[in-house]
């Protein structure tokens, strides 16, 4: 593919729009994405005659059309995998009164594909699109103990176990044993691990031969006084979407 039509610049210059939240002049485009003028101008002209992006105000600097809104919007309303768990998504929402997320494992991270935000002032905030560490969120530990032993010990060892926060769990023994724990309970948790003063509790999920986590997160001193009500609603649900053959037991 020739350098003019770059997926990875294209990419580039969409999220530059994301991150600087403001209209920008070729110039500004080219110089903060680091493309060469020749090629941005390609790049651009391209997305200009494609009703991606249009020129705004008086000094004509581009800013993107809501054709790509109404695209991201179409493309996910008809994700098969988010069309049969929205439902219930929203029901273990309003059952718990916190917010519902599903993610799953890419590479070495996890990364949300739906948050249902839960109705509360205070609550725990993401969206979908959100890339999170493997080893101190409750989805990564889910996603994790669906491996095998040898393969757990493999990818956790090439990891760097960094500290997200004073909580999180940085030796593999420990985040071994956490694991063993989770399996015990029935769900994984994260207190305080991956964000301080929430916690959030995760079960798997087998679609199509794939694992997801489905999770539960607040803050700690809600979640943690109403943690084995939560964690019961979170596996009845997983049963739920067994038994209905939207999920298998793996």
């Amino acid at each position: 593919m020739s350098e003019a039509t770059s997926p990875e610049r294209l990419l580039a210059i969409l999220e530059l729009f994301e991150r600087e939240r403001r209209p920008l002049s070729l110039k500004e485009i080219g110089e903060l994405c680091g493309i060469p003028p020749s090629t941005c101008h390609n790049l651009v002209r391209m997305l200009r005659k494609r009703a991606y992006l249009y020129h705004a105000g008086a000094r004509r600097d581009l800013y993107p059309t809501r054709r790509l809104y109404d695209l991201g919007a179409t493309i996910l309303a008809h994700d098969p995998v988010l069309e049969r768990l929205r439902p219930a998504m929203a029901g273990l929402r309003d059952a718990t009164r916190e917010t519902v997320i599903l993610g799953k494992r890419q590479k070495d991270r996890i990364i949300y594909l739906e948050v249902v935000e839960g109705p509360q002032v205070i609550r725990y905030s993401s969206r979908a699109g959100d890339t999170k560490p493997l080893h101190s969120t409750c989805i990564g530990k889910t996603i994790l103990s669906t491996l095998a032993r040898p393969e757990i010990e493999a990818l956790l060892s090439a990891l760097r176990l960094y500290r997200v926060t004073p909580n999180t769990i940085t030796s593999l023994n420990g985040l071994l044993e956490d694991l063993e724990r989770g399996r015990e309970d029935g769900v994984f948790t994260s207190r305080g691990e991956n964000v301080a003063d929430v916690t959030a509790m995760a079960v798997p999920l087998h679609i199509n031969d794939e694992v997801y986590g489905l999770a539960v997160a607040g803050p700690a001193h809600r979640v943690d006084a109403e943690f084995r009500k939560m964690a019961d609603a979170l596996k009845s649900l997983r049963d739920s979407l067994r038994h209905s053959g939207i999920a298998s037991a793996g």
